[in-house]
């Protein structure tokens, strides 16, 4: 097969979070595929290029698109097609290339990954290839992750009416897009019931996250610190507020308990809040944007997790549990993971949960090595790319399958 892929972030060998399921997709189908990308890219990632470049046949990239004034964005509120969520990568130039190379490439498959870039192989964009069928990967339903922000924060807060602003032609939108597709895929089976529950009729299939078991590996030898950490890209709002959920209900109790703890916030573009608490509690540790995060998990004891915003899948969780690193959770955050609460993971809901069992792995040294060992098992046996991009290899097989016999039967 020929498979174009157009992701929102550059894929590439040092990125976490969602580009770097996007990577590894690409290095693993690259085996037996001819695979393009079409992709947006920071000027700091280009030095990575050369960690995705082996793997690809066609490549096209393109700036960001510049920051929205303020004007723009008004504009873009009130009358633009493209719903104001999603016009921070709005680009004619990206739209003009995915068309372009669907022809020039003459592809079977082209890949929206992440909901947002569905808006380039919507229906409306007519210069693509018609023989070329257009998946949407769905990382997040953004009408439902707004829709949650909304109701968990209020309409009085700013956040929540923020998100409030955000759902303007959101939901028609989104939903027009993944019926216009040929399929819709999604990263866990709750969320395509979810998805469901608003369109029935839409053809979706779940491809799950993984995680690179042979280079997340468990600490040899290494003493870890007292410390908990945490993963994420935090202009990614329901990492943020994860962290300043943990920070503003849980860290000061466990502070308490725990005698010289210490907090690794890790990932790119930590926000003014998570650097404000930092600079006022000399145990919290904000790394930024690493090249290579396992110096840094090797620091901690456990990984938590305290999400409560957002859908789909969570990597982060998989990269801990495939070093043996313990993980507190909530059910959302571990939400499509085959987890067993105190066999491979430790779940919890409230602040009070969250701190005693985090507690409990620090003090129960046995504990803590089972969960870390039964977590590093899981990863293994159910979780390595290899098995996620065999999932995604079939299905794009049947559907251009499905493709080549309607071709013949009009023939």
């Amino acid at each position: 097969m020929k498979i174009l892929i157009a992701p929102k972030e550059f894929p590439h060998s040092k990125v976490i979070g969602g580009p770097i399921l996007v990577y590894n997709r690409i290095k693993y189908l690259s085996r037996r595929h001819e695979i393009g990308l079409a992709s947006f890219i920071r000027e700091e990632d280009r030095q990575y290029l050369s960690s995705i470049e082996p793997y690809l046949s066609d490549l096209a990239l393109m700036p960001h698109p510049q920051p929205r004034s303020r004007f723009r964005r008004i504009m873009d509120f009130l009358s633009s097609e493209v719903p104001p969520y999603m016009c921070n990568t709005k680009s004619p130039k990206m739209r003009k290339t995915v068309a372009k190379m669907t022809r020039q490439g003459d592809y079977d498959v082209v890949i929206a990954e992440y909901t947002v870039m569905g808006q380039y192989v919507h229906r409306s964009n007519p210069e693509i290839n018609p023989r070329t069928k257009r998946v949407i990967s769905c990382h997040e339903c953004y009408t439902i992750a707004r829709k949650k922000v909304r109701d968990h924060y209020g309409v009085f807060s700013q956040l929540g009416f923020g998100a409030m602003l955000d759902l303007r032609r959101l939901e028609s939108y989104e939903f027009e897009m993944y019926r216009q597709a040929d399929k819709v895929l999604t990263l866990t089976p709750e969320e395509k019931e979810s998805v469901l529950k608003y369109d029935p009729t839409l053809d979706i299939e779940v491809v799950p996250h993984g995680v690179d078991t042979d280079y997340f590996i468990p600490r040899s030898g290494q003493v870890q610190e007292t410390a908990v950490g945490f993963l994420g890209n935090y202009p990614h709002d329901p990492n943020r507020d994860a962290v300043m959920y943990f920070l503003t209900e849980m860290w000061a109790e466990l502070k308490r308990r725990v005698s010289g703890i210490k907090f690794y916030v890790i990932g790119r573009g930590p926000t003014k809040d998570i650097l404000a608490a930092a600079r006022e509690d000399h145990d919290i540790i904000v790394t930024g944007q690493v090249d290579d995060v396992r110096e840094y998990l090797e620091k901690v004891k456990v990984f938590v997790a305290p999400i409560r915003l957002g859908k789909g899948f969570r990597g982060k969780i998989l990269e801990a549990m495939a070093m043996a690193i313990p993980v507190v959770s909530t059910r959302l955050g571990a939400e499509g993971i085959a987890v067993r609460d105190r066999d491979n993971i430790m779940l919890a809901e409230s602040p009070e949960e969250f701190v005693r069992v985090t507690e409990e792995l620090f003090q129960d040294g046995e504990l803590c090595r089972r969960i870390g060992l039964n977590g590093r098992r899981l990863a293994e046996e159910n979780y390595s790319w290899g098995k996620g991009v065999e999932i995604l290899e079939d299905v794009l097989e049947r559907l251009v399958q499905r493709k080549n016999d309607g071709v013949l039967s009009r023939r």
